[in-house]
């Protein structure tokens, strides 16, 4: 009885770890030596020592610390940091791949760009992530801006008495992508802000301080392990700070050309309302006067229609009463949609207008006598 009742039970553990995703690693030790394996979940965190929930990668951001190792979750990016290597989970991303090949062992191996070689190798390795991280947003908005610019440049031509449907078109698919990076680099912004506002949390980040107390001493500039992880994320923190700078700059350029697009788009269709309105008022002067040949038109007999000259009159008076009634129509039009006359300028400042400008002459003048000629032209 007791074997059939823990048979499930084994059973079911076994299904579980069968079932454990697999993760394909590359692992970059101090000297940026790379060696690949795959490893199934439970077998990475146990060696880890960490728990199933630390490699719970979402496509979220996040730095923390675990049992004395950091996990970065970078979206795409997942890595796990110890004292002695690095390891990168899931790495088979085109882009990705590409940097790990080309760039990430040469910089942790000391031979590229990072300014934290003479710290521990976790700041390398913090420092060379959050560098690729800062590029590929750097990227994306240089990709996005002169996009945005050209074709704002298009849609806001004065010239142009029609939008462009395909350009608004693209303009949507660049203002949505621009909304994309904004969010991204605000949650980069508040991920590091999250570890900088706690100093337990930066000196977490510190994991030479734990396993060798000797090597946590001070820098050569005199500034502790902890300090120089403070500056380094600031340092992160502030360029993603101009990043997001650039791109509200481009947000707001796009708001502003949406309102000139919306006024010239407004200007023609008043133009247009007023061209409808001219002719309405020709065809209804035309109409009115028209009344009079249909008078004439009629089957009933009269003397008039035995003059020669009669026809000829009553064409002209036709015509011209036709004329004159849209041209007063024109002129009551035109009363209507006059811009208001600019407001009334009292009698006191028009009379110190004169002496304001003899003021400022008299300076130009004095302003030349000492060499500085040209103050005048600009008066």
């Amino acid at each position: 009885g007791k074997l059939y009742l823990h048979a499930p039970t084994e059973t079911s553990q076994a299904t579980l770890a069968s079932v454990s995703p697999v993760f394909a690693v590359m692992k970059f030790d101090k000297e940026g030596n790379t060696t690949y394996f795959e490893k199934k979940k439970t077998e990475l965190y146990q060696e880890l020592g960490l728990q199933a929930r630390d490699l719970r990668f979402q496509h979220v951001m996040s730095i923390a610390t675990r049992n004395n190792r950091i996990i970065m979750r970078m979206e795409f990016l997942k890595a796990v940091i110890t004292p002695e290597f690095l390891l990168i989970l899931d790495y088979r991303n085109l882009s990705l791949e590409h940097w790990l090949l080309s760039q990430l062992a040469s910089q942790l191996a000391g031979e590229g760009q990072l300014v934290t070689y003479s710290l521990p190798f976790e700041f390398r390795a913090i420092e060379a992530i959050l560098q690729y991280w800062i590029s590929k947003l750097q990227g994306r908005l240089n990709t996005l801006q002169p996009q945005i610019l050209e074709t704002l440049e298009a849609l806001v031509d004065p010239k142009l008495l029609s939008v462009d449907r395909s350009k608004l078109h693209i303009l949507l698919q660049n203002g949505k992508s621009l909304s994309e990076l904004e969010t991204d680099l605000k949650v980069f912004k508040e991920t590091i802000l999250e570890i900088l506002d706690e100093e337990e949390l930066i000196e977490e980040l510190c994991l030479s301080k734990w396993t060798d107390p000797q090597v946590f001493q001070e820098s050569t500039s005199g500034i502790d392990h902890a300090e120089e992880m403070e500056l380094l994320l600031e340092n992160y923190y502030r360029q993603a700070e101009d990043l997001a700078n650039e791109a509200r700059e481009l947000r707001v350029l796009i708001d502003d050309s949406e309102s000139i697009i919306f006024i010239n788009l407004d200007s023609h269709r008043n133009v247009m309302m007023r061209l409808n309105l001219q002719l309405t008022m020709g065809t209804f002067s035309v109409s009115l006067f028209g009344l009079i040949g249909v008078a004439f038109g009629m089957n009933l007999e009269s003397s008039l229609e035995e003059d020669p000259r009669i026809f000829w009159l009553v064409t002209g008076i036709i015509f011209l009463g036709s004329g004159l009634m849209w041209r007063r129509l024109l002129s009551f039009l035109g009363r209507h949609l006059e811009p208001p006359l600019p407001p009334h300028v009292p009698a006191v400042l028009k009379k110190s207008q004169p002496s304001t400008g003899r003021v400022e002459i008299k300076n130009s003048l004095k302003a030349e006598t000492f060499g500085l000629s040209r103050t005048l032209p600009n008066q």
